[in-house]
């Protein structure tokens, strides 16, 4: 039987501008505009979905078009579609600018109806028969921090392993409260800093500072530099490789965290799991979208051979 991921938190539209030539700060630049559904969490349930899983997502929405054409990309992509619809209020948006390069310049989050996603609606019948049937709960910190807490303490209730993207370095602070009962965390740098109040020299420095704050298992990507996982006292670090083109990063923090969640599911350790997942990150970037709508667990398995081994730093 195919494994069940309940997943819920943001799934909204991407709107996103490409700069044609060299940036030009506090001036016109010449670009293309593009937009499709997006959202950590969406993006990572379409991707566990892609990979073979049976997801699950819930989300607050609008009544607009924007949350229907989010509801299409759900259905398309074979994830059982849960929204909360607010028929008087607009989907959420994320709205950002990208250089040339495929890297992002600024970006600005309209989320203000997450805020309507309340712990109370976690005691909805159909809600709650969901993390019971589910054999992962991921979430995102696009919602509430009260929301957040409630949903950790459900799923450690019901005995669930829970993971948790951090979305931003303002948004990754809703997690301070419970992120000890958290068993996967995915964060960029920016956002373990945000956590911790500093950084330290190297990636080898990421585990002791989280692991004072209370995280037990975590990935910190740092861009094109190698990233860190550590989990029960074991860290190990991973060059990505570096990919030939450089369409868009939009999404390759969501695709790591629900590749390396796809291959802990099926028995792999958090050591080698990360490598699915920068295997699946590293196709994301590759695609104009922020979901490789090519992504197959072969296409994973052969990109998997790009991915240098881990190293262990403890």
């Amino acid at each position: 039987m195919k494994k069940k991921v309940l997943v819920l938190g943001g799934a909204h539209i991407d709107r996103r501008g490409r700069i044609s030539g060299e940036t030009a700060p506090g001036a016109s630049n010449p670009g293309t505009w593009f937009e499709e559904p997006g959202g950590g969490g969406f993006n990572a349930a379409r991707n566990l979905a892609r990979l073979g899983f049976q997801v699950t997502m819930i989300s607050p929405r609008g009544g607009d078009p924007i949350g229907e054409m989010v509801g299409e990309a759900a259905d398309f992509a074979g994830i059982n579609d849960r929204p909360f619809v607010f028929l008087d209020r607009k989907t959420p948006s994320y709205t950002a600018i990208i250089e040339r390069d495929g890297n992002l310049v600024i970006a600005l989050a309209d989320m203000d109806l997450y805020r309507f996603f309340v712990p109370r609606r976690l005691s909805i019948r159909w809600v709650r028969e969901a993390f019971a049937a589910h054999d992962l709960i991921l979430f995102d910190a696009n919602l509430p921090e009260e929301t957040i807490v409630a949903i950790v303490a459900k799923a450690r209730s019901l005995a669930k392993p829970v993971a948790a993207i951090a979305i931003s370095p303002a948004k990754v602070v809703r997690l301070k409260s419970c992120i000890a009962d958290i068993d996967y965390l995915f964060l960029n740098e920016a956002e373990a800093a945000a956590l911790i109040g500093g950084r330290p020299e190297d990636a080898g420095g990421w585990p002791p500072l989280l692991n004072e704050i209370g995280i037990r298992s975590a990935v910190v990507t740092r861009g094109q530099r190698e990233l860190v996982a550590f989990c029960d006292g074991r860290a190990v670090t991973l060059q990505p490789p570096i990919a030939e083109t450089l369409a868009d990063v939009t999404g390759a923090g969501d695709s790591l965290a629900a590749g390396t969640l796809a291959a802990l599911m099926r028995g792999l350790p958090l050591e080698e799991a990360v490598r699915h997942g920068t295997a699946a990150a590293a196709l994301t970037v590759q695609s104009p979208h922020a979901v490789n709508e090519n992504l197959t667990p072969d296409l994973l398995n052969e990109a998997l051979a790009l991915v240098p081994q881990i190293r262990i730093l403890h």
